[in-house]
């Protein structure tokens, strides 16, 4: 899947990534929640390096795009059938780099957007191979509106970013809160895996997810960049 999105700087980009690697745990009050969240391997505990898991490419939908709740995880009978949405910084890489060190991070970042790290909580809590199913579903990655450049994003350690749904502020924290770093984070993907131009790493989200549910709409807003706005639908 690709989803093509304008530059700050002119122009356009098409997403196409190889890998999207997000972060979970990296905002203290969405460990604070993690019990209501009731999911596997959340705990109270602050992680003492940066928890890593994988989106597939076939998560990305653009702005105004459907987010669809698959009509097959209803089969399950689940008591509280859930899938979140969570509001998130993204960055994306611009080059090829591998142990790359924390302080030369920021020179290797094409831009930063809004994503939405849509994910389906009962195969998160159930699946014993993990959280790859929960995160990965078809539409579980809206991501824009625009790649906001380094050149024009201002600090992104200090950036307002919130989430409403169907106008309700559900959402709202600033990148400052993040226990890990941008830099940081990158130099600790790059250390396990070597990044490509185009990848995406997702940053984590704060406190405040919640259940999406047919006929939503999910906005998610970071300062400097915009607003991701979907609508939600579930499969027939």
């Amino acid at each position: 899947m690709t989803v093509t999105l304008p530059l700050s700087s002119g122009g356009e980009y098409t997403l196409q990534p190889s890998k999207i690697i997000a972060l979970g745990l990296n905002y203290l009050d969405h460990i604070k929640e993690s019990q209501s969240v009731d999911v596997s391997k959340f705990t109270e505990e602050i992680p003492r390096e940066p928890v890593l898991f994988a989106k597939t490419p076939n998560v990305l939908i653009g702005p105004g795009q459907e987010i669809i709740l698959p009509a097959f995880v209803e089969h399950y009978g689940f008591a509280n059938c859930r899938t979140d949405h969570e509001a998130e910084l993204a960055l994306i890489i611009r080059d090829r780099i591998k142990d790359l060190p924390a302080a030369q991070a920021m020179s290797h970042i094409l831009g930063f957007t809004c994503f939405n790290d849509i994910s389906q909580r009962n195969l998160q809590k159930e699946d014993k191979a993990g959280w790859f199913r929960g995160k990965s579903l078809d539409t579980f990655g809206p991501i824009g509106p625009v790649i906001v450049t380094p050149a024009d994003i201002g600090d992104p350690q200090d950036l307002a970013i919130s989430c409403r749904l169907n106008g309700r502020l559900v959402q709202d924290a600033n990148t400052r809160q993040m226990i890990f770093s941008i830099p940081e984070i990158i130099a600790f993907v790059s250390k396990n895996f070597t990044l490509e131009a185009g990848d995406i790493i997702i940053t984590g989200t704060p406190s405040g997810v919640g259940p999406l549910r047919d006929g939503d709409t999910v906005d998610v807003t970071i300062e400097n960049i915009g607003t991701l706005s979907n609508p939600v639908r579930t499969e027939q």
